[in-house]
């Protein structure tokens, strides 16, 4: 819809307000932007909570004294409550109010994070990281529909979704550099305590700076939907965890994602038939949010082959130091940065998505070819600079659009289709750590069967390993394209045509 067109529409008409109800004014056009700022701190706490912990795990293991599969579960406990609760969450803003939830979620995550930071176990510990990511799940929703409906202008929108997209595909990164600096320059609690200071920051610009669309209809919380959403995403996600470990025939791993599946399968039946659907089916069948949804979980997987195994590299083969890994992803932060905000404010409202998100992976899985050529002897500046870059300037191309896609024309469905692009890139992250670890582990020990064990070899093996990783993670940017390009309508996305103007002030 054009600007020219919006003016056209009476007040009443666009926020649904009946004869003699008052319409919201228009707010300054400053206000917005400072609502995207407040909201784009609350994405980023949320997004670099998944790396900056990974960093400091380490010194918390030796402090505490807790075992390697105790680590495991700090991570595991976070993308457990994330992964499965984040529909639920997305469906409470849509019925109790955007803000409202988001509010809750920034104050619950603040106080996870500090439980977490004086954590005196390992329980207390995991405890704290499955409340993050309970908080979390009812944040991560309510943020991005806040931003879906502060910017109903296309232009500005697009800009919006640039930046947002944009930090979230650099939180990673952020997470990682963070974490460094905390843990070596202070202590790993702080990569916990951190969340005290961004969240407290971010609820007084919300109290300030955000305004929500009333509810449309409370309704009534689909239980079941609720339920069987939840048992299956926490079964899939805990039996994808288990394959890192354990290995894809172990019962731990092939019992609880063969559950997850068919319970999700009941989930689908449920929502086919109740009057108030969890996830109403019209979300997700639209070809835009399905291509935006497949195409972040499809990224995701990939995603985590630069994330996760580049930095083994950098700290086992290069010899970096937490910091200096943190700081050798920032080239790729750039360029996410610059490609999602040109991709944002001046392709997506003209074009949208259906050119540049196959683009942007095509591109993304050539910078992970460019890493299939590092060995015992490369170096950052002439073997990972060069494909950190590609990647980034992939990456921004893939997350501002589907971003933008996902929260589209939605009305009072944008909750819930946050939480979608949300839980498919959660999944998606899941499925890619959990394959690309087992394949990585497979290479590394074809590799040394029937040799001699050596330090030397043991370094080429992991090389191997790592190759592997990133002709796979390639593989995945490649089917990120293919379905982009099939699923994408062509054409400017639609907008929500009842979204007022200006939801900020």
């Amino acid at each position: 819809m054009s600007t020219t067109t919006d003016r056209r529409v009476p007040a009443a008409r666009r926020t649904g307000a009946g004869p003699g109800t008052p319409v919201p004014s228009p707010q300054p056009r400053t206000g917005r932007w400072w609502a995207l700022v407040v909201l784009a701190m609350a994405q980023l706490m949320v997004v670099l909570d998944a790396t900056i912990v990974n960093i400091a795990l380490p010194t918390a293991q030796r402090d505490l004294g807790f075992s390697d599969g105790g680590r495991q579960w700090v991570v595991t406990g976070y993308a457990l409550a994330f992964g499965s609760l984040l529909l639920l969450g997305g469906r409470l803003s849509d019925l109790f109010g955007r803000k409202r939830m988001f509010l809750v979620g920034l104050a619950g995550f603040a106080l996870a994070s500090a439980l977490g930071g004086a954590a005196q176990g390992l329980t207390m510990l995991i405890v704290a990281r499955a409340l993050q990511g309970a908080f979390g799940a009812a944040l991560a929703p309510a943020a991005l529909s806040l931003l879906s409906i502060t910017f109903p202008d296309p232009k500005e929108r697009g800009k919006a979704f640039g930046i947002y997209g944009a930090i979230s595909g650099a939180g990673g990164a952020v997470g990682l550099l963070l974490g460094g600096v905390l843990t070596e320059y202070a202590s790993w609690r702080w990569c916990l305590y951190v969340n005290l200071v961004i969240a407290a920051l971010a609820v007084a610009g919300g109290l300030l700076k955000l305004r929500d669309e009333p509810a449309r209809s409370r309704g009534r919380i689909d239980v079941p939907g609720a339920v069987t959403a939840v048992v299956g995403l926490v079964s899939l996600v805990y039996g994808l965890a288990n394959a890192e470990s354990d290995g894809w025939g172990d019962a731990m791993t092939l019992g609880p994602v063969t559950v997850g599946v068919l319970v999700l399968v009941a989930f689908v039946a449920i929502e086919r038939r109740v009057a108030h659907p969890l996830l109403p089916l019209r979300v997700v069948l639209d070809r835009n949010r399905g291509g935006s949804y497949a195409a972040v979980g499809i990224a995701g997987a990939g995603m985590f082959g630069i994330f996760l195994f580049l930095t083994y590299y950098l700290t086992s083969v290069l010899g970096f130091t937490p910091i200096q890994t943190g700081c050798a992803f920032l080239p790729m932060l750039a360029a996410i940065m610059l490609s999602a905000t040109t991709a944002g404010s001046i392709l997506t409202p003209r074009v949208g998505p259906r050119p540049l998100v196959p683009l942007g992976a095509l591109t993304a899985g050539a910078g992970m070819l460019l890493m299939t050529r590092l060995d015992l002897h490369s170096t950052y500046a002439a073997g990972v600079l060069p494909g950190l870059l590609v990647i980034g300037l992939g990456m921004g191309l893939i997350f501002a659009p589907t971003q933008n896609a996902a929260t589209s024309g939605v009305a009072g469905d944008a909750g819930v289709a946050s939480a979608m692009i949300n839980t498919t890139q959660q999944i998606g992250g899941s499925i890619g750590t959990a394959l690309l670890s087992s394949f990585a582990a497979s290479t590394a020990g074809d590799f040394m069967a029937g040799k001699t064990p050596t330090p030397q070899l043991a370094a080429q093996a992991a090389i191997e390993s790592y190759h592997t990783v990133f002709w796979w993670s390639a593989g995945f940017f490649l089917l990120c394209a293919l379905v982009s390009a099939v699923l994408f309508r062509t054409g400017p996305l639609d907008v929500d045509p009842d979204a007022p103007r200006a939801m900020a002030h």
